[in-house]
């Protein structure tokens, strides 16, 4: 097993009509098993970095390896999952039945995905909504259903934008809660938030972008300890980014 399952080098994206690039020569390791939290202001380029190591968008330049194979290799994307920030949902199928569809395209065999799917509605408390249309369900029932969705294979590598956006506490807590158990199963997570008292109970590293470039990276605490004056990974943020809202 590599002890590196990310490895990006000069990573560059940049949008017909925009002035800078959202992504500017990013190069990043991601060790395996990691819960790896890409934070930063709105428009810094986590979406679209995040979209780059998901295959739904080409660079303009650089490299993305995964597991020691070129991100190209279809084989590859079979391992990984993914939640979208845009809930990526059917909504006239039950619950059931869009977990049923997202197992079937990832190759599952049926009793598996059965299996699976009982597994997991138990945990996120969906077991007696199975059977209800998605379009019934609150934001935060969705939100689970689409972390389901990226959990049925049993990827080694998920990738998490925003999973929590939107959600009540409730909600939130059990999703956190079931992703920190994650960390003793060897299965790496790329994580982005806006919730930084989150990332920073649930996040082994931390990587700050700004302006499509890193401003930090390394683990919480150690970055924190870095900066006198700062106690938390929220007031790091704000040194680094500044506390010019951002739209």
């Amino acid at each position: 097993m590599n002890d590196v399952i990310v490895r990006i080098e000069g990573l560059t994206k940049k949008y017909p009509g925009a002035t800078q690039p959202a992504v500017s020569n990013l190069s990043l390791q991601i060790p395996t098993g990691a819960v790896y939290g890409l934070l930063g202001p709105n428009g810094a380029g986590k979406s679209t970095l995040v979209m780059m190591l998901c295959g739904l968008m080409r660079p303009d330049h650089g490299t993305i390896w995964i597991d020691g194979n070129g991100h190209s290799n279809v084989s590859i994307r079979k391992h990984i999952g993914v939640a979208p920030q845009e809930i990526a949902l059917y909504p006239a199928l039950t619950a059931y039945e869009n977990l049923l569809y997202f197992g079937r395209m990832y190759g599952l065999e049926t009793m598996a995905i059965k299996k699976s799917i009982q597994y997991y509605l138990g945990i996120f408390g969906l077991a007696d909504k199975a059977h209800r249309r998605v379009q019934t369900f609150s934001g935060g029932m969705k939100r689970r259903l689409n972390l389901i969705a990226a959990l049925l294979h049993d990827p080694t590598l998920l990738i998490l934008d925003e999973p929590t956006a939107g959600v009540d506490v409730q909600s939130r807590t059990l999703m956190v809660d079931f992703l920190r158990t994650l960390k003793s199963k060897n299965i790496t997570i790329i994580y982005t938030s806006h919730f930084l008292d989150e990332a920073e109970r649930l996040c082994s590293h931390v990587a700050i972008i700004d302006e499509g470039k890193f401003v930090a990276d390394g683990i919480p605490s150690s970055l924190i300890a870095l900066h006198p004056g700062c106690a938390s990974l929220e007031e790091l943020f704000l040194k680094l980014t500044g506390k010019t809202i951002r739209d």
